[in-house]
């Protein structure tokens, strides 16, 4: 035993385990992801409706989707060209009205933009209303949680930076991945992607193909493929749903295991195809034949004979331009120079106001006939008085 005035040890705290590392989509996520186009998006623009039905197939509520093409103004100014998916769902259990509703923004990736996701159960006295937001800014993923429980209301914020979400899909992306898997035919393997649980943390998202079935739709029978979805969270038992989706990415049902109701189509929807483009026809050029048509010839004797009296016309009235042009061609012929356009230039450089006078000397540095680009910049004012000389420049040029 310890004597008197001797300090009992202290007991020992346990270090905290450092927290775990978040999860990570995979290689086989990412590449399906990016195998996604901006052509084949807009296959998938379509609205649906689906009723809700419990174990006794009686009619609880109605459940719509609808995906088209938006536009998404960002807090910085920016618009872009969108994918808006909104989806809601209302309905009662056992006489509690309940309802969800997804309204979201994407990028042609299904990357998210902005999302709103609402839900209530209006049971009383305690009625629970829970809104989560979703807002890219920045490098950053901005959620708010905002819980209300009768009176009580707890608002939660979070911030996840973008590098450690790639592969995430959120709900409303959820819900396009599913049509492009329907369309395609086709689940990608052993793929895990990121989503928020029922908490808001991050977690993995799986989908395996159950393979095809034939269901009844109304008179008609029809073949869905069977996508099981599996969300797994750290913090709770995972929650796993079915979609059998028909050729063209309608969902024909949806169940969530463990739920005592389920959505189903009652009747076969119109099918959508891919659409195909009649190759654009090729016109062959073919020869304007003007002088063996009437109006065309006409148009062109007229148009000459006017071109024809306008040009004797100017030279009746300038009949030195022929006379200038008559002593060029002469002197051309007589000479014959091997530069025509030279020649050209020196013969009516002296009638160029303009130009720099030639040299008194003959000089090896012989300057260019063509007027300098800079001299056209400064006009000619033929209005310009010339500066009359004084008495004593007159009487010098006199002795001269």
């Amino acid at each position: 035993m310890p004597g008197k005035g001797a300090k009992r040890p202290e007991p020992e705290v346990p270090e905290e385990a450092p927290p775990p590392p978040p999860p990570e989509a995979n290689s086989e996520a990412l590449e399906f992801l990016a195998t996604i186009s901006e052509e084949e998006i807009p296959l998938l623009y379509f609205s649906e409706t689906l009723n809700m039905i419990s174990e006794t197939n009686q009619i609880l509520g109605e459940y719509s989707l609808d995906i088209k093409q938006a536009y998404y103004y960002s807090s910085d100014g920016d618009t872009k060209r969108s994918v808006l998916v909104h989806a809601t769902s209302r309905g009662q259990l056992e006489e509690i009205p309940c309802g969800t509703s997804i309204s979201g923004y994407l990028d042609w990736d299904l990357k998210t933009y902005q999302q709103h996701h609402h839900e209530f159960i209006k049971f009383l006295p305690l009625s629970v209303d829970k809104k989560t937001t979703l807002l890219k800014q920045n490098a950053d993923m901005l959620m708010t949680r905002i819980l209300k429980e009768g009176e009580v209301t707890k608002t939660e914020k979070t911030s996840f930076n973008l590098n450690v979400m790639d592969g995430f899909i959120s709900e409303s992306a959820n819900l396009l991945l599913l049509r492009v898997m329907g369309w395609r035919r086709k689940v990608p393997q052993n793929a895990k992607f990121l989503a928020f649980d029922g908490e808001g943390k991050l977690c993995h998202s799986t989908y395996e193909a159950l393979g095809f079935q034939t269901i009844q739709l109304g008179s008609e029978q029809a073949e869905v493929l069977v996508v099981e979805q599996t969300m797994h969270s750290n913090e709770d038992i995972p929650m796993t749903w079915q979609y059998y989706l028909l050729p063209d990415g309608h969902l024909a049902k949806r169940i969530q295991v463990g739920s005592p109701f389920c959505c189903i189509i009652t009747k076969m929807p119109i099918m959508r195809e891919e659409d195909e483009f009649d190759p654009k026809p090729v016109f062959e050029k073919k020869q304007l034949e003007w002088e063996e048509d009437v109006q065309l010839f006409a148009i062109f004797r007229d148009r000459k004979e006017e071109l024809q009296a306008s040009h004797t016309t100017y030279m009746q009235h300038h009949p030195e331009a022929q006379t200038l042009i008559s002593d060029f061609l002469l002197f051309l012929l007589l000479r014959q120079p091997s530069n025509v356009v030279t020649f050209a230039a020196e013969y009516f450089g002296p009638f160029a106001r303009g130009l720099d006078k030639p040299p008194p000397f003959r000089s090896s540095n012989r300057p260019s006939p063509f007027r300098n680009p800079c001299s056209l910049s400064v006009p000619y004012n033929p209005l310009e008085k010339i500066p009359e000389k004084s008495s004593e420049e007159k009487t010098e040029d006199s002795s001269s």
